[in-house]
């Protein structure tokens, strides 16, 4: 079985699974980060948002062997030691939350919506975390989150 090296929050990682084995699944199964969640398998709901070198990724679509030369990953728990980010926290303000399940691929949205644009308007949001859904609905507490969060840098 093939090894893998991979940087996942700042932290090196080896990993032997099989060739094409699912990013997502490294992550979950084998390092125990369950944070990013499995949604749909095919990129389309967002709940497996992770970043790759600072950019939004969907993880349920990456393959490892695509990601062990040096790449910088980062899941939901990589964000902050103690879910004081600064969305993290317009999170919780905003309640956004409803079951929660897709949140940590929400957030991580967010946080690259707001390292590339700090002052987003409500349409650039809105056009930003259109890849991920939230089947609960709370999409206008979401977009609150993400201006309180905007507000707070």
């Amino acid at each position: 079985m093939p090894s893998y090296k991979l940087n996942i929050n700042d932290k090196t990682h080896q990993v032997e699974v099989d060739k094409g084995t699912s990013l997502l699944w490294v992550i979950r199964e084998h390092l125990g980060l369950t944070g990013t969640k499995y949604g749909c398998g095919i990129a389309q709901c967002g709940a497996c948002t992770i970043h790759i070198d600072g950019n939004p990724m969907k993880a349920c679509v990456l393959s490892v062997e695509d990601f062990s030369n040096g790449e910088k990953i980062k899941t939901i728990e990589g964000l902050s030691e103690n879910g004081d980010h600064p969305v993290q926290k317009a999170w919780v303000e905003a309640q956004a939350p409803q079951c929660g399940y897709c949140h940590s691929g929400q957030i991580m949205q967010a946080v690259a919506l707001l390292e590339n644009n700090p002052s987003p308007s409500r349409d650039e949001i809105k056009a930003f975390m259109n890849g991920n859904l939230c089947r609960c609905g709370t999409y206008l507490r979401i977009i609150k989150a993400i201006e309180l969060a905007a507000k707070s840098n």
